[in-house]
């Protein structure tokens, strides 16, 4: 099935598109606390969740490069388990991207507002407003704008492997070699033991959220089965060394026992190890860096709530405004009210609503688990479907061993979240909106069918 969209973006769009929503400034500001948790064993806990996403993004790229969507896994769950899954798996997506849009919009307009010395109301409504209008234009104007938003975070941390690597071994002006001192001498790799590591799993757990975009977008490329294909392959392996090498990087050169989560671009372990090699001006480089990251994240974001949100209607069989499509092929209506719901997300992150606002933001905490699981299932039920249909592109491996793996650490991922009091509260609220969404799907799916 491909939407009536135009076909837009190529696959070097697609590729930086799953690299910019992955980099985002949870790796820049939160690496410090599962550093905190594990020690040097965090790369453990990285591997595992990187493993785990390589497989899901698999499978995932297998379904789309055979029947690409822009309702992606939403579109996998209806064809695999009926209407009511397909709903529910949209619907949660959508509120997801939403809640998380206001989180960054908000952090970002922080310090804009902090550089230009205004209220970070202003900086956030004009940053809105250009993204919006960025997102209205033609697919292709918002994949130029992603491609090199991307392209800047990718050389960040290229730059910073290279400096990093350097300091390292020693080869920097002033630099003798680190050895392992902090690796190994601080109460050991892992100085934690496995609780440790899996701790540390729960704070890096979802540090590869975003990538999916890459699937989404698939339905507006030229060539969706090819472009799909590169582009998983191509995200898969780049965001397993750059997360993997910066965290080498960071445990070799900053002691774990003195890192957490930052609260400022001047905590982040990537400043700290960027000042080792006395660089100028870094604090302030950082920050950038971090805003960049925030606001090409948002820019992905409401590109993949109107995505998701037009396929949700499109799929309805309605015939309103949010399942179609103007004369540049943007579904305008559900992108503006993507954006609209976006505002309000930013205005619930200023009113710091007395619980509401806590129990919105648990629910994301482990929505995107139950997406990743909903995906698993349905490649497993679709997989001798889409053979039947013809050759495929993309194939997961090991079918359908390595799948059930994925499933099985899903499981595992879950059972964990429910022994830490934090991520409980996460699982529970995601629980109970998912309960909400799926009352809804049914009442909305009777009503159709006594309409027809």
């Amino acid at each position: 099935m491909v939407d009536s969209l135009t076909d837009g973006l190529k696959v070097r769009h697609l590729t930086m598109m799953g690299l910019g929503s992955a980099i985002g400034a949870g790796l820049f500001l939160g690496t410090g606390a599962g550093i905190a948790a594990a020690g040097p064993a965090v790369l453990l806990s990285y591997a595992i969740a990187g493993f785990l996403v390589i497989l899901v993004m698999r499978m995932l790229g297998e379904m789309a490069a055979a029947s690409p969507s822009s309702g992606s896994f939403s579109t996998y769950a209806e064809m695999a388990f009926g209407r009511t899954a397909g709903f529910v798996t949209g619907w949660l997506y959508w509120f997801t991207l939403v809640m998380v849009m206001g989180a960054e919009m908000t952090g970002a307009a922080a310090f804009m507002g902090a550089w230009f010395g205004v209220d970070p109301w202003i900086p956030a409504l004009v940053a809105m407003v250009v993204f919006a209008a960025i997102n209205l234009a033609k697919v292709s104007n918002f994949g130029e704008f992603e491609f090199w938003f991307a392209a800047i975070k990718v050389t960040v941390i290229i730059g910073f492997l290279v400096v990093g690597t350097l300091l390292v071994f020693g080869l920097l002006p002033g630099s003798a070699p680190v050895g392992a001192a902090n690796f190994t001498g601080l109460g050991g790799f892992a100085p934690n033991g496995v609780s440790g590591i899996a701790a540390g799993l729960l704070v890096v757990a979802f540090a590869f959220g975003g990538i999916e975009i890459v699937t989404i977008a698939a339905a507006e490329s030229k060539d969706p089965a090819l472009s799909v294909g590169r582009a998983v392959r191509s995200v898969v392996w780049r965001i397993s060394v750059f997360y993997l090498g910066s965290i080498l990087v960071i445990t070799l050169l900053l002691p774990w026992n003195r890192l957490d989560e930052a609260q400022s671009a001047a905590e982040s372990p990537f400043t700290l190890v960027l000042q080792q090699a006395n660089l100028s001006g870094v604090v302030g480089f950082m920050e950038a860096v971090i805003v960049l990251s925030l606001l090409s994240a948002f820019n992905a974001q409401i590109y993949a709530t109107s995505r998701m949100m037009y396929s949700l209607a499109l799929r309805e069989g309605r015939r309103g405004p949010l399942a179609r499509v103007d004369a540049s092929g943007v579904p305008r209506a559900a992108l503006l009210v993507s954006v609209f719901f976006g505002f309000v997300a930013v205005l619930l992150n200023y009113l710091d609503l007395d619980g509401l606002l806590t129990f919105l933001l648990n629910a994301v905490g482990a929505s995107l688990l139950a997406i990743w699981a909903v995906t698993v299932a349905s490649q497993l039920r679709l997989r001798r479907r889409l053979e039947a249909a013809g050759p495929l592109p993309v194939r997961m491996w090991a079918f359908p061993y390595l799948s059930w793996v994925a499933l099985a650490l899903l499981v595992g991922l879950t059972v964990l979240m429910l022994t830490d009091a934090s991520s409980r509260r996460q699982v529970l609220a995601t629980l109970a909106v998912l309960v909400l969404l799926t009352v809804v799907g049914l009442i909305t799916g009777r009503r159709r069918a006594a309409a027809r």
